[in-house]
């Protein structure tokens, strides 16, 4: 049995329209209401709106990616058990409809981080690209958060002070928005905002945000069980800490305690090679093999990293990760299972004709379908094998 193959869509506004996705290869859809305050709940008629759209094109909405959990629940300040009935209610909710399987993240504050949209590659096309000296420069003399500089080395603050004296003020603001970019379709964060957001974690340490994480586990997971629901956690993108801020789902190490804390089927992962991938730390083989059958939805992507950490988006089948190895782990998995786990080609190039138009940072339909077409090959490849078990 294959992979069933996805496609983010970003809803109605999306520049990738269902019409163009039904030209990549994708039979599903994954999707979240963008359009919902974090916080709130979903409800039944904006969900079937959303699924009606959808279905109206022959695709399937298989997946939600993703539900956010609102920050006073990482933080267990504020009306955070309000908001854990109004998660456990959208859970329902979309039970209801026949969508069960829900992605989400515990990152604090920000979710994935990059400083640079456009990186140039060799062939002239962009790929998405984080620069921890641009990173040091927005966090130290933009955000100017305090004891910033106790986050990074020497080398580091010298080159954010260097490049913060050349560095335009276009420039600068360009740092600052990307940074600050956020999911499409969701509501971005300024400078002050974040500010605010960050004295939140004042007192959160890594053991606290772990312990409310699994508090937060507990109280949703009865309504999973009961209804089926599977949860498809992501991990930190990138799999480090940045402003100061704990990340708790970056590691092997990681991925074993929070597997462990709920031990319970409905617990499980969105595998996102491109995420842990992005620290030479992680051995993707070792973490697909722990989490087993219970990853529920997966995300292929590959990155290069260099020796400081920086690192790019690079192609499906090129940069650090062996994909071939990733593809025939996870396809191993699928074969124990009686429905398909399903996979989308996650971010991909600006390039081509896409170059010209409006995209989502990373979304681009040219990229992405690219992508698809090399991971559909890679899945038909290895499952046709000699070496195929």
């Amino acid at each position: 049995m294959q992979l069933k193959q996805t496609w983010r869509w970003f809803g109605p506004d999306d520049p990738v329209t269902l019409q163009d996705v039904l030209q990549t290869g994708a039979s599903g859809i994954v999707t979240a209401l963008h359009h919902i305050p974090h916080g709130e709940v979903w409800s039944i008629k904006e969900i079937k709106k959303q699924k009606s759209v959808i279905e109206k094109t022959s695709l399937t909405w298989d997946v939600v990616e993703s539900i956010p959990v609102h920050e006073s629940i990482k933080t267990q300040t504020k009306n955070y058990k309000q908001h854990i009935e109004n998660y456990r209610q959208t859970l329902l909710n979309l039970a209801a409809c026949n969508i069960k399987i829900i992605t989400y993240n515990f990152m604090p504050v920000t979710d994935w981080t990059r400083t640079n949209l456009n990186y140039v590659m060799p062939d002239g096309s962009h790929a998405l690209y984080f620069d921890r000296a641009d990173l040091a420069l927005f966090d130290i003399h933009i955000l100017k958060r305090k004891n910033a500089r106790d986050s990074y080395s020497d080398a580091i603050i010298g080159e954010a002070k260097k490049r913060y004296k050349a560095y335009s003020s276009s420039r600068l603001d360009k740092l600052s928005s990307v940074v600050l970019s956020g999911i499409p379709g969701e509501k971005k964060l300024n400078v002050k905002k974040m500010k605010q957001q960050l004295d939140n974690y004042k007192e959160i340490t890594h053991s606290v945000l772990k312990e409310h994480f699994k508090y937060f586990l507990e109280q949703i997971i009865p309504v999973c069980e009961e209804h089926s629901i599977k949860l498809a956690l992501h991990p930190d993108d990138p799999p480090f800490d940045i402003f100061g801020l704990p990340r708790i789902v970056s590691t092997i190490k990681d991925v074993e305690y929070i597997l462990s804390s709920v031990n319970n089927k409905a617990n499980g992962f969105c595998f996102c090679a491109g995420s842990f991938g992005a620290s030479a730390n992680n051995n993707l083989i070792e973490i697909i093999k722990l989490i087993d059958n219970r990853i529920y939805f997966v995300h292929l992507r590959n990155t290069k990293r260099d020796e400081q950490g920086n690192f790019y988006e690079a192609d499906h089948l090129n940069g650090d990760t062996d994909m071939y190895a990733v593809m025939k782990e996870i396809l191993s998995i699928q074969q124990t299972l009686n429905i398909p786990i399903p996979f989308r080609p996650d971010h991909g190039h600006a390039m081509l004709d896409d170059m010209n138009k409006k995209n989502n940072p990373g979304y681009s339909c040219i990229g992405r379908m690219r992508g698809l077409a090399e991971l559909r090959g890679l899945m038909l490849g290895i499952s046709r094998s000699n070496d195929w078990n």
